[in-house]
């Protein structure tokens, strides 16, 4: 239906609604969180990286199953307590999570 709504609009009323200040004020607030965001993936980054060296030097294996498994089942019941989709928030943590294991392979040189 929303897409019915926006096909609608007129021009006036996409201007109007750039310049309503409630709508205004949402969006700056999208935008802190969104840049916290990425504050925050950097620096888990940075401290997966650091775990990735560790387990180079160590020739320790780059994914732990057991580890990622217990991961999403904490983060999925965090999830839900926030009242965020238990689904998403596991699709956006395995995401993450495969992006660790490359960096951690990268730094085993199994992988470019």
């Amino acid at each position: 239906m929303l897409a019915d709504t926006a096909m609608t609009e007129s021009p006036s009323s996409t201007v109007a609604a750039a310049s309503d200040s409630v709508l205004a004020g949402y969006r700056a607030s999208i935008d802190n969180i969104d840049a916290a965001l990425i504050h925050i993936l950097a620096e888990r980054f940075r401290i997966t990286k650091a775990v990735g060296a560790y387990k180079a030097q160590n020739r320790l294996p780059a994914s732990d199953p057991g580890r990622e498994d217990r991961q999403i089942a904490r983060l999925r019941a965090l999830a839900g307590e926030a009242q965020l989709d238990p689904e998403f928030s596991e699709k956006f943590l395995r995401f993450i999570i495969q992006e660790v294991i490359r960096h951690h392979e990268q730094a085993r040189g199994e992988k470019d």
